[in-house]
């Protein structure tokens, strides 16, 4: 069996994008585009995996530390193909070329999924995201991509040429996982799907750095759960009050690095990134909650 880890990678999500897969220092591959989202690059990474692994006749595992991308290709993707690539609600299916194309790569194959937790040290999902993320940054600083050797003929061990048993696609049923429209609340409205949530809680988090936001009273206000509650690199505690009364201004260019985002609830997404200003990083973990009209920061936690 090949067991390869695979990961995304996006500067400003979207912005400069790349992609990685890796097995070992003989065996990975990597690229991106100049504009792209974490998500996309999660995609494309199994994607290239799968292709180029695909004459080896192997079983395959994929590490993944993207819960999208492991729902995109083991369960969504029925229930999408069935719909004509719509979603439970109706609306198109985003990424949808990529998820067309991973459905004809996974057809037939014998892959399997594991989750693994991102920058946990798992020696081959941060390899993988190493590389993502140079793949990346070449397309920011606008340098060569370093693409890897790919999948190498003959370093794999030999496969025997004898006929494999067809893996015969399982039919989703009464019991199997399956993305569901929610049913309405009583008033406003669901937060958006995954995808959808992930961009709009990752634009509001980079508009907490602005000053444009953090000097005006209201707009932060509005973006602060009554029940906020912050951490601080210092050990300070802040609720909303002590934040809205000592808000300034952040000195220097800001640089935020998207490291995972995971929907804890329908209406609870936990954001985490890495943070660069003035020369010290900081990581930081925010959780959002959708109070059924918008998106608002309930509890931030900051460690140098």
């Amino acid at each position: 069996m090949i067991i390869a880890a695979a990961d995304g990678s996006s500067l400003s999500n979207p912005g400069p994008a790349g992609w990685a897969w890796y097995i070992d220092e003989d065996r990975w591959a990597a690229g991106g585009w100049a504009h792209g989202t974490n998500n996309m690059g999660e995609l494309m990474a199994v994607l290239d995996l799968l292709r180029q692994t695909r004459a080896s006749g192997e079983d395959l595992k994929v590490l993944c530390d993207s819960q999208y991308a492991i729902n995109c290709c083991t369960t969504w993707r029925f229930g999408w193909k069935r719909r004509g690539w719509r979603k439970a609600d109706g609306s198109p299916v985003l990424n949808v070329d990529l998820v067309k194309e991973l459905d004809k790569e996974l057809t037939g194959r014998a892959v399997e999924f594991e989750w693994v937790r991102g920058h946990a040290g798992h020696s081959l999902n941060e390899r993988a995201d190493d590389l993502a993320r140079a793949a990346a940054t070449a397309y920011q600083l606008g340098t060569a991509v370093p693409h890897g050797p790919g999948f190498v003929a003959g370093s794999a061990p030999a496969v025997s040429m004898a006929v494999r048993p067809t893996r015969r696609e399982p039919e989703p049923d009464l019991f199997t996982a399956e993305e569901t429209a929610p049913s309405p609340r009583p008033s406003g409205r669901w937060p958006a799907a995954e995808e959808d949530a992930e961009a709009e809680v990752v634009a509001l988090e980079r508009s907490l750095l602005t000053d444009d936001v953090l000097l005006d009273h209201d707009r932060l206000s509005s973006l602060l759960h009554p029940d906020y509650v912050a951490y601080e690199p210092g050990g300070a505690i802040r609720t909303r009050g002590s934040a809205l009364a000592r808000a300034v201004a952040l000195p220097g260019a800001v640089e935020l690095a998207v490291l995972g985002a995971d929907r804890l609830a329908g209406d609870v997404l936990l954001l985490r990134y890495r943070l660069r200003r003035a020369g010290e990083e900081t990581l930081c973990a925010s959780v959002w909650q959708h109070d059924g009209t918008s998106w608002r920061r309930r509890f931030h936690q900051a460690t140098v």
